[in-house]
């Protein structure tokens, strides 16, 4: 059989939640992710982006336990999230790199993506977030799903009451 086949047992979806204290990475199927490392990011200056300590003159992003942990002179830590939601684009950016590329070690091109979402996730973030993974990843697929409906389905429901207490902010989204 030639290429991926996406419905089938071929090739296993890569599963993404940025979370706004966490960020989660696995593979459909599996019981938990295999990969779970603070959102935070640690930023040293500059105007553009470079993850894990590039060269000078750019913003350079640290991602991950074991490079925040670590002094840097002048690293600031900052949150991608602003009130649940991603505002800060190019650190968002920094953990897909260190999730999909560093922990993961995938082949983006022949992996396709589920991305959960917040129930309160704007259609401007959802644009973005989708057009980062398709242009910047190559992902040859992409969907989107809501943290609420991700946590029936899990818990074997068709219709619940989903009450979300995450790092930020508390939502009630009842599913029908």
């Amino acid at each position: 059989m030639s290429g991926p086949v996406y419905g089938g047992d071929e090739v296993n979806a890569v599963v993404l939640d940025l979370g706004s204290q966490q960020t989660k990475a696995g593979y459909a199927g599996e019981d938990t992710p295999k990969y779970v490392f603070p959102s935070s990011v640690g930023v040293v200056g500059g105007d553009s982006m470079d993850v894990d300590g590039g060269s000078g003159g750019k913003r350079t992003l640290y991602v991950g336990t074991h490079a925040l942990s670590h002094r840097r002179e002048g690293m600031e830590i900052v949150s991608p999230f602003q009130e649940g939601v991603i505002s800060d684009w190019e650190a968002a950016e920094g953990l897909l790199e260190h999730a999909l590329k560093q922990q993961m070690r995938l082949d983006t091109a022949s992996h396709p993506v589920m991305l959960a979402e917040p129930s309160f996730n704007s259609r401007e973030a959802r644009e973005k977030a989708v057009e980062l993974l398709f242009e910047n990843y190559d992902c040859p697929a992409v969907f989107m799903a809501k943290n609420a409906v991700l946590s029936s389905f899990a818990s074997g429901r068709q219709t619940s009451l989903v009450v979300d207490a995450g790092h930020e902010r508390t939502v009630e989204q009842p599913l029908r």
